[in-house]
């Protein structure tokens, strides 16, 4: 049985320029995914997906294998489970089948080796894909609204039961990108992680940060700082 780690890093991000490989106290934001899945004595092997060279330069340098990922699937609109098909089949090609994907993006750079092997953990045979969530700061039952054809607000669902207090609405969590660890025949076979039976994995606020922009950015600089001390 073998257990690949994919991260997948193009070079066009918008939100933060260059993000993938933007310094985080001293160190590549990439260089945090690629150091959690060199720690794992499961996986086999960690590779980048990328269509950028600054970036394989980057992640060949601190022991990643690359993979350069076609232009037509690197466009921001382009699906990430395309990524994903051409890694695999990639692999397949250059080292032969494997048992276990896991995609462990660059920019979620708090995770902590527990976390990764909770996911790698909890794969087992009944599972297609096992995804990381967090407790929902906002509840679409309660505090979370859209715009209505009268240019009024109304909640985006709305219970048979009158809800006045936050406890009283259905749980509700947030995604993550601190993991995700999924078959991959079934990546070849399905075009979305929701094809299949999926299990969510909890992972505390204080770890599951994803940076998008800049104060993304600077929180996860604050949270590491203050580690740190």
């Amino acid at each position: 049985m073998k257990t690949f780690c994919f991260i997948f890093a193009r070079g066009g991000s918008k939100g933060l320029p260059k993000k993938n490989i933007k310094s985080l106290f001293n160190k590549p934001l990439i260089k945090y995914s690629i150091d959690i899945a060199k720690e794992i004595n499961e996986i086999d092997k960690c590779f980048v997906s990328t269509d950028c060279e600054e970036i394989a330069k980057v992640s060949k340098s601190n022991g990643a294998e690359i993979i350069h990922r076609p232009k037509e699937i690197s466009h921001d609109k382009s699906p990430e489970w395309l990524a994903w098909k051409h890694a695999i089949n990639w692999t397949y090609d250059n080292y032969g089948k494997f048992t276990k994907f896991i995609s462990l993006p660059a920019t979620a750079p708090l995770r902590s080796k527990d976390d990764v092997i909770k996911c790698l953990n909890a794969f087992q045979s009944r599972e297609d894909v096992i995804i990381t969530m967090t407790e929902a700061s906002r509840n679409p039952w309660f505090n979370m609204v859209i715009k209505n054809e009268k240019e009024g607000i109304d909640l985006i669902l709305k219970s048979k039961k009158k809800i006045s207090r936050r406890q009283d609405a259905p749980e509700v969590f947030d995604l993550t990108t601190v993991a995700y660890v999924l078959n991959p025949e079934f990546i070849l076979k399905n075009n979305s992680i929701w094809d299949g039976n999926v299990k969510g994995i909890l992972i505390p606020k204080e770890r599951a940060l994803d940076i998008d922009n800049e104060f993304d950015f600077k929180i996860a600089e604050m949270i590491l700082g203050m580690n740190k001390k």
